[in-house]
């Protein structure tokens, strides 16, 4: 029976000397899916990306592409292209012939390369520039000349190793569209590569999180956010705070999709806390809480229980507003909130005492490994 996934890796993993940069890694690839590898620098992102093009062999288990055993077949054998950092153009070609390189290579008609070529300068907006030499032009005009010759060979696998790095932000925010629209397109599967967390999560159809050559969690953008599997997950994507509390007794839970319901002490007062986790009286937990989950109250309309604070500053951001809160018990929170310039609600200022609460259910629950 055909495999539903393009790419495989069995227990993989990679010494360089004795450097262990991956350690027994498996990851499943569907065909047509985009995944993104996200995690810090050294996390073993950009060495997978090498073990699945060739360009590295694992020091141990199996590379699987499309079905077949790769470990010893060379790049130029494997259906895989990548686009680089770097960008590795031919500064002797013009821009045109960087891109139609592939297809000239596989000696496709003349009409047809210039079809496909044009089509694929338009989507990355360079048609106007086909007769530049790269050295003529500017380092991201360069990287999206690399993603067209990539692209428009019609590869089986696309790996890209944080193509959208040399970018200003408005340019990076349109590729990332233009690229997720032509891998819809395509079909074909893409492996993106970045430690942009919010690039990350826009772009993807699963987000893989590394760190230090292990995976900590593969899921859905909104799990990955929403449902962080441990700590390093959570800190990592996005902003997040963490209360620390103690299970005082499992109750019965007033959400109808909650698995579990418990009071517990969460920074000296009583809260009922949710989670699809099993804990036991006397657990010591984290409760993880993004900024938009937090609820702001002046102190005297707060309705028990809730967590008395004080305003530290406020930080416009256009759309939302960033409130920076220090609780009694000394921790500082970030909440958010959108920006309407006519609620006055929000209006708080440097000194006001608040009521900090949150909405229900909306928590997560990790055991507090350091306690």
């Amino acid at each position: 029976m055909e495999s539903e996934y393009i790419i495989e890796l069995k227990n993989i993993s990679k010494y360089f000397g004795t450097t262990c940069a991956l350690k027994t890694v498996d990851l499943s690839i569907r065909n047509g899916e985009f995944i993104t590898l996200l995690g810090p620098s050294g996390c073993g992102k950009t060495t997978i990306l090498r073990l699945i093009s060739g360009f590295e062999q694992p020091s141990g288990g199996n590379v699987h592409i499309g079905g077949e055993l790769v470990n010893n077949v060379p790049p130029e054998k494997r259906h895989v292209n990548t686009v680089f950092q770097n960008y590795a153009l031919f500064p002797h070609m013009n821009v045109f012939d960087n891109v139609a390189f592939g297809l000239k290579m596989q000696k496709m008609p003349k009409s047809e390369i210039k079809e496909k070529v044009m089509q694929m300068l338009s989507i990355v907006g360079l048609q106007d520039l086909a007769g530049r030499k790269p050295g003529e032009l500017s380092g991201g005009q360069q990287q999206r000349v690399a993603i067209a010759r990539a692209v428009v060979n019609n590869p089986l696998v696309l790996l890209l190793d944080e193509p959208f790095s040399a970018l200003d932000f408005k340019l990076r925010k349109h590729m990332q569209l233009e690229i997720k629209h032509l891998q819809r397109r395509l079909g074909i599967t893409f492996v993106f590569v970045t430690h942009d967390q919010e690039e990350a999560l826009a772009m993807s159809d699963r987000v893989v999180v590394m760190n230090q050559g292990s995976i900590e969690q593969i899921g859905s953008p909104v799990e990955i956010y929403e449902e962080p599997s441990n700590m390093f997950v959570a800190q990592f994507v996005g902003d997040i705070n963490v209360l620390k509390g103690e299970i005082l007794e499992t109750i019965t839970s007033d959400l109808p999709d909650s698995n579990h319901a418990y009071r517990a002490e969460v920074e000296g007062q009583i809260f009922s806390v949710h989670s699809d986790r099993k804990f036991e009286k006397g657990d010591k937990i984290n409760i993880l809480l993004r900024p938009e989950d937090l609820k702001l109250e002046e102190e005297h309309l707060g309705q028990s229980p809730f967590l008395a604070g004080e305003i530290i500053e406020t930080v416009y951001k256009g759309a939302t507003v960033d409130i920076a809160i220090r609780l009694d018990t000394g921790l500082e929170l970030i909440a958010a909130e959108f920006f309407n310039e006519d609620d006055e609600d929000i209006d708080y200022t440097p000194g006001e005492r608040v009521a900090v609460t949150w909405i229900n259910g909306w928590e997560v629950v990790l055991l507090d490994e350091d306690a």
